[in-house]
């Protein structure tokens, strides 16, 4: 990528971040056009290309944008302060449905690019996945304490469990082609509470 890139102004900057976010997440990747993504942000496609060496390029510029804002968002909301994983799963939950709601955009894309089987980037997007959803990335942030939890149990399988049923809710609304941030909070709310019951230790043990 072309470093000039980040010496746009930043409303310029912002206005290609988001063309690209509109055009990726309402398309496969293979399917979304770099010239209406130019014409979105209001450029040409020569510049675009300027700053950007190629579409592979940009998609991977904004996906890891993606993460680092939910990262942020996650860190405002203090998700790994949390007394325990259920409580960081349901704050980090909130924390994304907040970021649903104000990036709506962003939020479409990464779903899809989750879901997205283009050999030209999947590649890259499962490495970004087993740095950033795999368990051993996630349990010290999730706050996995063993002692909270039933006595023997195998943490690696519960986060699996966990990990494999959210995946299929999030096929499922893709599949639908509709996210409603407050639906999915409910949803998630209440499959939090099921995983509590099933895996949390009982106070009079």
């Amino acid at each position: 990528m072309n470093d000039k890139f980040f010496s746009l102004p930043e409303e310029k900057r912002l206005a290609i971040i988001n063309a690209g976010y509109r055009v990726f997440a309402h398309n496969s990747y293979r399917k979304s056009p770099v010239s209406e993504i130019a014409a979105e942000a209001g450029i040409s496609k020569s510049l675009l290309f300027h700053y950007f060496r190629n579409k592979r390029e940009l998609y991977l510029f904004l996906l890891e944008n993606a993460a680092k804002t939910t990262y942020k968002y996650l860190y405002e909301f203090q998700c790994a302060e949390q007394a325990d994983i259920f409580e960081a799963m349901l704050t980090g939950l909130k924390a994304k449905v907040a970021l649903m709601k104000k990036h709506p955009d962003l939020a479409m894309f990464t779903l899809k690019a989750y879901f997205e089987t283009d050999e030209e980037v999947r590649g890259a997007i499962q490495d970004m996945i087993g740095r950033t959803a795999s368990f051993k990335a996630n349990e010290k942030r999730l706050n996995i304490n063993p002692d909270q939890l039933i006595p023997g149990f195998d943490l690696h399988m519960m986060y699996t469990d966990m990990y494999l049923a959210s995946e299929g809710y999030l096929w499922e609304t893709l599949r639908q082609g509709r996210l409603d941030a407050d639906e999915m909070e409910r949803d998630f709310a209440e499959m939090i509470e099921f995983w509590k019951k099933l895996y949390l230790r009982k106070e009079e043990e």
